[in-house]
């Protein structure tokens, strides 16, 4: 656990008691500060009393006496569409508002930090797709390279249940929107923007909110090195906000498919080979064609984006180079689940809309697709350009039959449920291709979350994987 520093004897308020909120609560009991708490579920609130956390209903003006700070969880909305009441109210009486991550940045160094030889570092990424994969490659680089490190933040551990840092050790954060849009501390070492699509527009106001959301980590405290994704005119734009000129190599663009040589350090990939460029001659270059945890260009600007994050805190092109092809790859993203037969089964689960399914499809050829669930707007017409890859789609779940209409002459089956699409996969699949689980769908129509759908695909596959062993 990571106290608190600067909260003794105040009296703070936390909103929100799920997990980071419980680890919040911990964190400024073990500062000196005395904790009040609300949540509104209150099967929730019953839990958190008989802990022995104290509650305040929030919403009610009375509640406010001594409060010096409220502190919320990343979830609950804090300016659109609207505020949380008890939000609102700390906005009305002049309580400052801040999360768990502002509170970590501002408690992380401490004064045992004179006794180390090498002061630790933080590396955090954000973007929209790709931040946990690219967190979860630096921290398995740095674990295969010896460094100390920890993972944590919107993936793992929350970033107050950390353990303080040790000599040269470096702490790789996962970072949301929701979490570095409000969090008034943000000074991480090495900062790091993957890309930027259209999501959490409502949370956010739209893409000019969400981008601003983004752009804080890098605004707000300056990292000494930020590695910017420039495929898309919003990472551009980043990467010019925060340079002096092309030649300033305290911004490492990256990319997946241009060529960056006229920069002063540059990683990019190209027809599946990484390049790292420094002031215009290139110093590195890595084939991630046989990188099996890493398939399609997607994963290739992920690459790219761990790359320089480790190359930005000390470590040699051949040592990340080693730890790429031990990488398994994260559940749910494009993660091989086994091969049978010659067949390639992929759990890409995470896939919950149509510019992650493009991607997915993007990295594979003579794919059976299994695609559905809840489809959001627009189904799944954005992807016409990539179903020339579809030798058929199996179609699941409430919006299976509305995703057929959008199919064109690309062959295609209504099964309804997970085990009839894996069960007709199976049978019709030949060796060489791949079935790939890229649902273009929110889960909500048979799992509680994409976690369970893609667990219930893989204990099918390896269902069939123990019976064609067997027989």
């Amino acid at each position: 656990m990571i106290p608190v520093q600067g909260v003794e004897n105040q009296i703070i308020a936390v909103l929100g008691l799920g997990r980071s909120g419980r680890a919040t609560v911990a964190a400024l009991r073990e500062g000196g500060a005395r904790v009040v708490a609300w949540d509104d579920g209150a099967d929730t609130r019953a839990r958190a009393e008989a802990e022995g956390i104290e509650l305040r209903d929030l919403t009610r003006p009375q509640s406010w006496e001594g409060i010096s700070a409220l502190i919320t969880s990343p979830g609950i909305p804090h300016l659109f569409p609207q505020p949380h009441p008890a939000i609102a109210m700390a906005l009305d009486l002049g309580v400052p508002v801040d999360n768990d991550i502002g509170l970590f940045f501002r408690s992380f160094a401490t004064m045992d930090w004179g006794r180390f030889d090498t002061v630790p570092r933080v590396i955090a990424v954000t973007g929209s797709n790709g931040k946990s994969t690219v967190t979860a490659l630096i921290h398995h680089i740095l674990e295969q390279a010896g460094r100390p490190t920890q993972m944590g933040g919107n993936i793992g551990t929350g970033v107050l249940s950390l353990e303080p840092p040790a000599d040269a050790e470096v702490i790789v954060l996962e970072l949301s929107s929701y979490q570095t849009d409000l969090a008034r501390s943000l000074t991480p070492d090495v900062a790091v923007f993957t890309n930027l699509s259209p999501d959490h527009l409502d949370r956010h106001g739209g893409m000019g909110g969400y981008f601003a959301a983004k752009r804080r980590l890098f605004a707000e405290g300056g990292p000494d090195r930020a590695i910017i994704g420039v495929d898309e005119t919003e990472g551009r734009y980043l990467a010019g906000q925060l340079s002096f000129g092309p030649q300033d190599d305290r911004v490492i663009r990256i990319s997946a498919g241009q060529k960056l040589e006229r920069f002063g350090w540059s990683v990019f990939a190209r027809k599946g080979y990484l390049a790292e460029y420094r002031k215009g001659r290139q110093v590195a270059s890595i084939d991630l064609r046989a990188v099996i945890g890493l398939p399609g260009e997607h994963n290739h600007q992920n690459a790219c984006a761990a790359y320089a994050a480790c190359r930005a805190v000390g470590l040699a092109p051949r040592q990340i180079e080693d730890a790429f092809h031990s990488f398994a790859g994260l559940p749910h993203r494009s993660q091989t689940v086994a091969e049978i037969g010659g067949v390639r089964w992929v759990n890409d689960s995470k896939a919950t809309n149509t510019d992650s399914a493009a991607k997915a499809l993007q990295a594979f050829q003579r794919i059976r697709w299994i695609a559905g669930g809840m489809g959001k707007e627009g189904g799944i017409a954005a992807l016409q350009p990539h179903l020339d890859r579809v030798v058929k789609a199996y179609l699941i779940g409430h919006s299976a039959r509305d995703f057929a209409l959008q199919m064109g002459q690309t062959p295609h089956e209504v099964v309804e449920t997970m085990d009839q699409a894996v069960a007709r996969a199976h049978a019709e699949a030949q060796p060489g291709e791949t079935v790939l689980l890229a649902p273009a769908a929110a889960s909500f129509d048979q799992y509680p979350d994409f976690e369970k759908r893609g667990e219930d695909f893989t204990a099918l596959v390896l269902a069939l994987g123990a019976s064609s062993s067997s027989s």
